[in-house]
């Protein structure tokens, strides 16, 4: 008999959410097929099986949330040897977190007493302004989770809308129409993806001060380029796609405008040395972005390499912890999808965002000649607090002509 433990996906994770069991109970499973999916504060994760055998016994359901190590199944195993044997834990390591030490003026200094709580949960109660000493922790040792705050932020938001209830009640105004009762409606939880993701979007509204810049853009060379080297990529065991290119102009152009990569951390400017891309993935139910290390090192194959790693484990969640964090720039492409351009919003604690519209067939002026080439609209949203609209627009002219200009050899 084995148990299966909840795995610590990275040292400062502490607990796990299990989205989906691939099994159910009485089933046979082999070593190493997926077993169950698990979400945790940074990724997500398909967990395969310790060993061969039946799945005997599911302890932990769907959508619940345990401490790492503890027993969620056991699989009696149909092969011989002791029957008390259990797996060890999964671990993996990821870049140690910082903790702000002076937090902003209208924060109290309290809630940095309780430190029993990872740093992603502090941050997260400074962001919303909340106290984490007013929390009561559901962890090991009154530890507070990330669950508990987001628990204390829900019953927030539910006070304040019973209060706004009672006041248009006394106000003899009609409550608006998705507060009847007798609507027919289907209501479902946010899945813990779903949750962290609307988490970020409202905490980058509130942080940085949201600019977009459009350019246009003749990727021509790019197409062509493309659809001459499919055939040799795929002999080399790599497909190639438009985006390898898009990171590769991106990444010379934050050489030239290092604003670009860096952070804000109060009032200190971070510039980072490396330029780490991230490039986010669409998945079933959300988004996951993850990062292309030093990508200005990389050569054109490597990078396209890179990508379809990241990409194609990113959609099948083997994505470890360590290889969503650390990105200082973050490209987006919603062109895949038909759209001409989006706004999107900044990846914190990055300064900016490049969307990458769909590339189209239209009519342009060339020369003073009418000629049809392979277009696209490029969407810079960048934090105002630290880059000027000036800069924005010097950096995109630069990315604009690297696509336009391409002469590198791919292969």
């Amino acid at each position: 008999m084995t148990d299966v433990i909840m795995p610590q996906l990275g040292e400062s994770i502490a607990e796990g959410t299990i989205t989906k069991w691939l099994k159910k109970s009485g089933d046979k499973v082999e070593r190493d097929e997926p077993l169950l999916e698990i979400s945790t504060d940074k990724v997500d994760s398909e967990i395969p099986s310790p060993v061969s055998g039946v799945l005997s016994e599911i302890k932990v359901q769907e959508g619940e949330t345990v401490s790492i190590n503890t027993v969620i199944a056991v699989i009696t195993s149909d092969t011989a040897g002791d029957p008390t044997i259990t797996t060890d834990p999964v671990r993996t390591t990821e870049p140690v977190e910082t903790v702000i030490v002076n937090p902003p003026s209208n924060v109290g200094t309290d809630r940095q007493i309780n430190l029993r709580s990872s740093p992603l949960v502090r941050k997260m109660a400074l962001e919303h302004d909340v106290d984490i000493s007013k929390i009561s922790g559901t962890g090991r040792g009154n530890r507070v989770r990330k669950q508990d705050v987001m628990d204390y932020l829900e019953l927030r938001t539910e006070t304040e809308v019973q209060n706004w209830k009672i006041a248009t009640q006394a106000e003899n105004t009609d409550l608006p129409s998705n507060d009847r009762e007798d609507l027919d409606v289907d209501v479902e939880l946010m899945s813990p993806m779903r949750k962290s993701i609307a988490e970020h979007m409202l905490v980058s509204r509130k942080t940085s001060a949201h600019v977009t810049t459009v350019f246009e853009a003749d990727a021509s060379i790019v197409v062509t380029m493309v659809q001459q080297h499919k055939g040799l990529f795929k002999r080399d065991g790599v497909r190639i796609t438009y985006t390898p290119f898009f990171v590769r102009v991106v990444a010379g152009a934050l050489r030239s405008f290092p604003i670009l990569n860096a952070s804000l951390d109060g009032e200190r400017i971070i510039y980072h040395k490396d330029i780490n891309i991230g490039v986010a993935v669409a998945l079933e139910g959300g988004l996951i972005v993850p990062v292309v290390r030093k990508a200005d090192e990389k050569s054109f194959l490597g990078l396209a390499r890179s990508i379809n790693d990241v990409s194609e484990r990113a959609r099948s969640k083997k994505l470890l912890p360590e290889e969503v964090l650390g990105g200082t720039f973050t490209i987006t492409n919603p062109g895949v999808f038909g759209g001409l351009f989006g706004t999107p919003i900044i990846n914190q604690p990055q300064v900016a965002i490049l969307g990458v519209g769909g590339i189209h067939k239209r009519p342009v002026v060339v020369n003073d000649g009418i000629a049809v080439r392979s277009m696209l609209y490029l969407a810079l949203s960048f934090d105002h607090r630290l880059i000027d609209g000036a800069v924005a627009d010097q950096f995109m002219a630069d990315v604009k002509k690297r696509i336009e200009t391409w002469n590198e050899k791919i292969l």
